[in-house]
């Protein structure tokens, strides 16, 4: 385990996957973050790479061979990550392709992965090298599951997301069996902008937004108002989730989705997919910010 740290938040990080494990307030040990219980969820935040959710099958194809992959791809619970930079407000993880990963996923690339503390806000950037002589093909995204209720006198249902613009976006639904895309669309937007968080809000699995408006959501209480506000600029795709009556929500700022049921599993065409060309380097980052009153 790892930390990095400054007067106001200390943070945690797994060695397996650089996976974000807890935001705690350094005053009163608010935790912010999931505490993985095992019986319900036992994850905090995982980082995904190179895919986003499930493929069809598994797997997919790449120049006419098939190959197979599992969900959410293999960085994280990884334990090949190296830590390579480490300094009391910021961390710095990566991988590298080799020949085990060779065998699921035919390029070479080096994954980076990087927490930055500032003030009350942590920055996690991404970065993705194609050291390779063809285009890389991948998606990138995280996971992070934020305690909700944050304190015990309150319940689930007196929170809700607040997103920054008025959202006429509607939910992809996925097919509970395979984890896929259906054409199927569901409203969940109240007052314009907010997603009111209940117990059977995700019955159907996960909130799947293709076309937001927004690149900021807040999560809220009714009455106490902000606990944290995550920004994601960069990644096109959201997804809201959590186990049904589970007490967190997750926020999943989303550089992919999951294969659709009428995918032709060519990695090529898959939807939000990103194309690398040989030598380039991508970079993308989101940031969870967390609201002074919850930190003295």
């Amino acid at each position: 385990m790892y930390t990095i740290q400054n007067d106001l938040l200390k943070i945690e990080i797994k060695s397996a996957g650089a996976e974000l494990s807890a935001i705690t307030a350094v005053q009163n040990d608010n935790q912010f973050l999931w505490h993985a219980d095992p019986k319900i969820w036992g994850s905090h935040a995982p980082n995904l790479f190179p895919i986003i959710g499930s493929m069809k099958d598994d797997s997919y194809f790449y120049n006419g061979k098939k190959y197979n992959m599992t969900k959410h791809g293999f960085v994280r619970h990884n334990k090949d990550l190296k830590l390579i930079d480490h300094f009391n407000n910021q961390i710095k993880f990566q991988l590298k392709s080799n020949e085990q990963l060779f065998e699921m996923y035919p390029f070479l690339f080096e994954f980076e992965i990087s927490y930055h503390l500032n003030k009350n806000s942590l920055e996690v950037k991404h970065s993705v090298k194609n050291i390779d002589d063809k285009t890389l093909y991948f998606s990138l995204g995280g996971h992070p599951a934020f305690t909700c209720p944050l304190y015990n006198d309150e319940a689930y249902e007196d929170y809700f997301l607040e997103f920054e613009k008025n959202e006429i976006s509607k939910s992809h639904k996925l097919n509970l069996k395979t984890g896929l895309v259906t054409d199927k669309t569901k409203s969940v937007f109240e007052d314009g902008n907010k997603i009111k968080l209940r117990n059977d809000l995700f019955d159907d699995d996960a909130l799947i937004f293709k076309d937001l408006k927004s690149r900021k959501v807040t999560l809220k209480h009714h009455d106490n108002g902000t606990v944290l506000t995550l920004k994601f600029e960069d990644f096109p795709y959201l997804g809201i989730w959590a186990k049904p009556n589970a007490p967190y929500v997750c926020i999943e700022p989303w550089l992919g989705i999951a294969d659709s049921e009428d995918t032709n599993q060519r990695i090529k065409e898959k939807e939000g997919i990103i194309a690398l060309e040989s030598g380039v380097v991508f970079n993308a980052s989101y940031t969870i910010e967390i609201d002074q009153k919850h930190l003295a």
